[in-house]
């Protein structure tokens, strides 16, 4: 039924003016996800046609006219309208998995919203009101499914949709990339095609440092893997070669593998920071207009609603959550930087939501995947957007990945020795940089016994080559200042952070001529809307290969 009435929209909207326009042209992009295509049997060629007429309104320029935008949105339609409108278009855009992964109860409560919608909007009376309303109680009654199948597909291995892709796939026949239906682009056709010029030894040996990581971290921590039976690789598409691989590796260890996509449910976004496997995204300005689009419908009601939720989810996976090992995670370098505009016209959170959503925090799951049993790994490599030596590049980053342990193990330690001794450390700038804290560490008492860094080589943190301690906050006092760093995926220019008794007091940046957007990004990115946060880790870095390579191909 709710696909009758989106072909029915599709040819004739019985709305006038740019909100028929807006229906219209959003029933139609459903029609294109509607279509039955023969995926196994479609060229390359038509593959990549498809993904283009999938994502072809948001790449690029074409956002500038897209309603995925909320500024040509609130342009067409009006500003409390085109904001509701906005977001329900990005929230539609998610049935482009949906479909690929055959989940038709999301596809169809989605389309039933947007026919809901559709409805409203051909009245004259409190639209805006109307619409907001839906969409609230939308969220609010499927808040429980959507949350319960995020849990599951974390802990669950019956969920096993990539993991047939990777094990099943011929990994040769890059057609395989499309199965996701994710935007596919050069990095992710490059980057399985580089992998497939590996030896099998190659792979099994980059597979192994990650893998071995993961259980050497458990081995650290003094924490008993053998209690384990799940990991959760998180990966980017492409690497489907040395994933396979890592899959058969954590199995002989006793593991089994979970797979789960980066959230389509704005109810499970973390803002625009993905967490779980994706390709690139269409357009990060995009995901950075629809960060707060939660704003729509938090309330304190909403959030004891989805904190319930989430408790009885894990709940009813208890059994599976206990045997979750953590994550192993391989992430990406090399992206074109991306530095946001703020737009008036996205949503935001007021101060009573920006309250509201530091309360939604994760204790929750470490009752049920408790943090003194579960360890982690990282690793990165670079992808095709880094530049016309990424093989070369790769090529090193590996090199970087497989340093030698011992050796750093004995010079971290000559640090630590002297480092166990101080009662604090000065760290100031140079060359312009206006760098200038005092860092208080832990006393102890016995040198023999005790030790206040972590001699941190190629376990959970891969590559090797940092010693790292918590800080003590008092007297943790002074300003630091970088002229360029990436934190959550954004760059930001010029930062300066003030510090008194270890907790930030104040900050800046010079990403925009207004200062007041400035500390919105910092605050929104870094602080997560908190007002302020303490320091959580002083570091010294001592992998200088990683540091003079890269230089040497201007990638630092």
């Amino acid at each position: 039924l709710a696909v009758e009435r989106i072909h029915q929209i599709a040819a004739n909207p019985e709305v006038e003016g740019p909100a028929g326009d807006y229906f219209k042209r959003t029933a139609q992009f459903m029609e294109l996800v509607l279509e039955k295509k023969d995926w196994k049997h479609a060229s390359l060629a038509e593959l990549q046609k498809w993904n283009k007429e999938m994502y072809g309104d948001i790449e690029g320029e074409a956002y500038e006219k897209s309603f995925a935008n909320p500024s040509y949105a609130c342009a067409r339609l009006g500003e409390d309208i085109g904001r509701i409108l906005s977001f329900l278009y990005t929230e539609l855009r998610g049935c482009i998995v949906f479909a690929a992964e055959q989940r038709k109860a999301d596809f169809t409560v989605l389309l039933e919203l947007f026919v809901e919608c559709y409805c409203i909007c051909k009245g004259d009376e409190n639209i805006a009101a109307q619409l907001k309303d839906s969409i609230y109680w939308y969220m609010s009654d499927y808040s429980d499914d959507f949350i319960e199948y995020r849990v599951r597909e974390q802990l669950d291995p019956s969920l096993d949709f990539a993991v047939r892709i990777i094990m099943d796939s011929d990994l040769t026949d890059l057609r395989y990339l499309y199965r996701y239906g994710e935007y596919i682009t050069e990095n992710e056709l490059r980057t399985a095609a580089f992998l497939n010029t590996l030896s099998q030894t190659e792979i099994e040996q980059m597979a192994s440092t990650f893998t071995e990581g993961y259980r050497i971290g458990f081995e650290l921590g003094n924490k008993d893997i053998s209690k384990k039976k799940l990991v959760n690789i998180r990966y980017c598409i492409g690497f489907e070669r040395l994933v396979r691989e890592e899959i058969r590796q954590f199995e002989q260890m006793g593991l089994k593998t979970t797979i789960y996509r980066a959230a389509q449910h704005s109810i499970n976004k973390r803002m625009h920071h993905k967490i779980g496997y994706y390709a690139t995204s269409p357009n990060k300005q995009m995901d950075y207009d629809h960060r707060f689009d939660n704003a729509l419908y938090m309330d304190g009601e909403f959030v004891e609603r989805k904190t319930g939720a989430l408790k009885l989810a894990y709940e009813k996976n208890k059994e599976l959550a206990v045997v979750h090992g953590g994550p192993a995670v391989m992430e990406v370098f090399g992206e074109v930087p991306f530095e946001p505009q703020i737009k008036s016209e996205a949503l935001t959170l007021d101060t009573k939501q920006q309250k509201l959503s530091v309360k939604y925090a994760g204790s929750i799951v470490n009752e049920y995947i408790k943090g003194e049993e579960r360890s982690f790994t990282i690793i990165a490599y670079p992808i095709p957007e880094i530049g016309e030596n990424f093989e070369e590049i790769f090529e090193g980053t590996v090199k970087i990945n497989t340093l030698d342990y011992n050796k750093y193990k004995a010079i971290q330690q000559a640090l630590i020795d002297v480092l166990d001794t101080a009662q604090y450390v000065e760290v100031k700038g140079a060359n312009g940089n206006c760098t200038d804290m005092k860092v208080s560490i832990m006393k102890i008492t016995d040198h023999k016994t005790q030790t206040v860094f972590e001699n941190c080589l190629a376990d959970v943190n891969i590559p090797l080559g940092e010693v790292f301690t918590s800080p003590v906050l008092k007297k943790t006092t002074g300003v630091l200042n970088v002229s360029s760093v990436y934190l959550n995926d954004i760059k930001f220019n010029n930062l300066t952070v003030w510090f008194e008794d270890g907790f930030v007091k104040d900050y800046t940046c010079t990403n925009f001529d207004d200062e007041a957007k400035n500390r919105e990004l910092f605050k929104a990115n870094v602080l997560y809307d908190h007002e302020t946060l303490p320091l959580g880790e002083f570091a010294i870095g001592t992998n200088t290969t990683a540091y003079v390579f890269a230089n040497k191909h201007d990638i630092v």
